[in-house]
């Protein structure tokens, strides 16, 4: 008897049978049949763990358990979406598109946009490597376990695939399958889950795999990235998908014009409510991948992409009293407390009314029956007043003067929206925000220490600013609520491993206002240490690159403040890095020195992105548009007629790329 071979067939018919029923939606055999076929695999397998395969289809039942997920950097950043709430808003959209690209005939790819948790998959020689979740674009969570034991997931592909790549998907909880789980949870006298969306986030972390495993989740895939893809567009990238194997939802559509793309919004806002799981708008991608390659990405979306969001659902409610709240910055946030309402799946209790401006245009008073919508934002939002409704004897709401938490007096800069809080360094609610900044994942990303641990430790007078927290001992710890031996050996590891975290970063946790990530990494590249930021002028932090007077003038009043001053000094004395450790390039040089390129086209011995590090490397800058400024452009295959033109009209030399290999040979 061959037994590889028996068990390699029966692993391939079950794989091919959960796809007929996961993905095609047309089962061949019974439940009954499946499941005997799938016995008699895990006997096998059992009797002969010598032929394991994690990949086999007996490991999607789940049952590793997984106490801390591990953070993955992803190889490509997962990137946000624009959003846009009407049709002009799309029309803006494709003219600045065209101004980059020349007026060029345009494609676009629709797809229906599902409301889920984002989840980007590797395959690596056609089998599932890992599987992260989006956390913040640059990095997620490995949750590898939980995603194989979802069945519309292949865990083998079919056909001919690239050797390694990510595929971009969203893992949603179909409405039959949501309420189902709650009617279960109501029998046996439990709360039933608010939304499927939610359940769908909170299932990817669950720590038994097993658990996971009875959710009834599916994956709907919609993007592949990658290098050697041999893919030309997003719609023939799709296509692909759905020949290897993948659930790539039917309703995407290829569109030739923007009128196109506006019939398929109009059809889709009417019968989205047909549809099995819960969509809020619609995605449309410039289909050509070149295309998208031209058009590149600004900080935190791509350009090539927009997301048009449906007209946002709106209730009524009783505004019961209003409260303020008081931001790391000072900054004063008004906030509507509710009388409790169903709104997009969820009940709503609070929402942010934003200003006093906002107030005093609405002209909102306690009492009043209000509009709420959760329109393309987290935090819903007060939208406007039934005056039918309001009680005659109501009264004018008058913002606070004074800060809720110390009192003191608030004040409102002239041309700003915000009241502020101007006690920097007594309010708690400042001091406890700022802290909370330092540690968060894209700062110091301190693992053991979370916000609230943050406001445990302020409110027991163990921390009065970030610096502190480098002092802190296990044995002050221990005592305070639900810290055990383990935690605070954690947290205290945690904040002495965060002096590995490079100086960009670090500029980025101190919390200059206005200092972003982007803004901290071109202050770390050029001032390289901390000393030199805080000796520059007013002039000297304008003419670096990018860096406008608002945010120069808020980078001298930073230092200027004897307390910011302190707090750093002693950072540098606990050995958190102040200063640019630059990796050392043995082929940099400084050849390029003063000169600024702009990079266009496809390349044959470089990637756009490689090029532009080579640019780098040897002293030069890469510019993302052609100005007057530009010294050069390395043009590939297919460069943009727009920049061809622009260049052309400024008469910037063009050079291939073996003309730019001459140039730093």
């Amino acid at each position: 008897m061959d037994i590889p071979k028996i068990i390699q067939d029966l692993r391939d018919e079950l794989n091919q049978h959960n796809h007929n029923y996961y993905v095609l939606d047309k089962p061949t055999i019974s439940d009954f049949e499946f499941d005997q076929k799938l016995k008699q695999l895990q006997e096998l397998e059992n009797q002969h763990p010598e032929y394991f395969d994690e990949n086999s289809p007996t490991q999607r039942v789940g049952g590793t358990i997984t106490k801390n997920f591990q953070t993955v950097v992803h190889d490509y950043r997962m990137y946000s979406l624009d959003n846009s709430y009407s049709t002009e808003d799309l029309i803006d959209w494709e003219t600045r598109i065209q101004k980059v690209l020349g007026n060029v005939p345009l494609q676009y790819t629709c797809e229906l946009k599902y409301d889920g948790a984002s989840i980007s998959i590797t395959y690596e020689n056609g089998k599932l490597k890992r599987a992260v979740t989006r956390g913040d674009g640059f990095q997620g969570d490995d949750v590898t376990n939980n995603i194989k034991t979802i069945k519309s997931i292949p865990l083998k592909l079919k056909g001919s695939y690239p050797d390694r790549f990510d595929i971009r998907g969203e893992i949603i909880l179909p409405f039959e399958g949501f309420e189902k789980m709650n009617q279960e949870l109501i029998e046996i006298g439990e709360t039933p889950y608010s939304n499927p969306r939610n359940t769908a986030s909170g299932s990817l972390k669950l720590q038994d795999s097993s658990e996971v495993a009875k959710r009834p989740l599916e994956c709907l895939l919609y993007f592949i990235v990658g290098n050697n893809l041999n893919i030309k567009t997003q719609f023939e990238g799709l296509e692909a998908a759905r020949n290897w194997g993948f659930k790539v939802p039917k309703e995407a559509r290829l569109a030739n014009s923007l009128e196109e793309v506006f019939e398929y919004i109009n059809y889709w806002d009417e019968h989205r409510h047909n549809l099995p799981y819960e969509t809020d708008g619609v995605v449309i991608k410039v289909n050509s991948f070149q295309h998208q390659d031209e058009l590149g990405y600004t900080a935190k979306s791509p350009r090539w992409a927009m997301a048009y969001k449906f007209k946002a659902e709106q209730v009524s409610t009783k505004l019961n009293s209003i409260s303020y709240q008081v931001g790391r910055t000072g900054s004063i946030t008004p906030v509507a407390n509710l009388e409790p309402v169903q709104l997009a799946g969820t009940i709503v209790k609070r929402a942010s009314l934003h200003n006093a401006d906002q107030i005093e245009k609405l002209d909102i008073r306690i009492g009043d029956t209000v509009f709420v919508e959760k329109g393309g934002e987290i935090i819903p939002k007060i939208i406007g007043v039934d005056l039918t409704k309001r009680n005659q004897s109501s009264e004018a709401t008058l913002y606070i003067s004074h800060c809720p938490e110390c009192h003191s007096e608030l004040v409102r800069t002239e041309g700003e929206a915000n009241h502020y809080c101007p006690n920097f360094y007594g309010c708690p609610p400042q001091i406890i925000g700022r802290i909370q900044h330092y540690i968060s994942r894209k700062a110091m990303d301190i693992e053991g220490l979370g916000g609230e641990t943050v406001a445990l430790l302020y409110n027991n007078g163990l921390v009065k600013d970030y610096a502190d927290l480098y002092e802190l001992t296990v044995e002050q710890i221990l005592p305070l609520d639900r810290m055990a031996q383990k935690s605070a050996e954690n947290l205290v590891n945690g904040v002495q491993k965060s002096k590995e975290v490079p100086f960009e970063r670090v500029l980025y946790a101190i919390g200059i206002r206005y200092v972003g990530e982007t803004v901290a990494k071109k202050l770390a590249k050029h001032y390289k240490t901390i000393d030199a930021l805080q000796n520059a002028s007013l002039l000297d932090l304008i003419l670096v690159d990018e860096i406008g007077e608002k945010i120069a003038q808020s980078v001298i009043e930073f230092f200027e403040n004897e307390e910011n001053v302190r707090i750093i000094e002693r950072l540098k004395q606990f050995g958190v890095q102040m200063e640019l450790i630059e990796k050392h390039n043995p082929n940099a040089t400084d050849k390029l020195a003063g000169k600024t390129f702009v990079v266009s086209g496809v390349f044959e011995k470089f990637s756009r992105d490689d090029l532009k590090k080579a640019i780098e490397d040897n002293g030069g800058k890469v510019g993302s548009s052609i100005s007057a400024k530009t010294d050069f452009v390395v043009a590939g295959d297919n460069m943009g007629p727009a920049k061809l033109e622009k260049a052309n009209q400024l008469k910037v030399p063009i050079i291939s790329e073996d003309d730019f290999l001459a140039m730093i040979s």
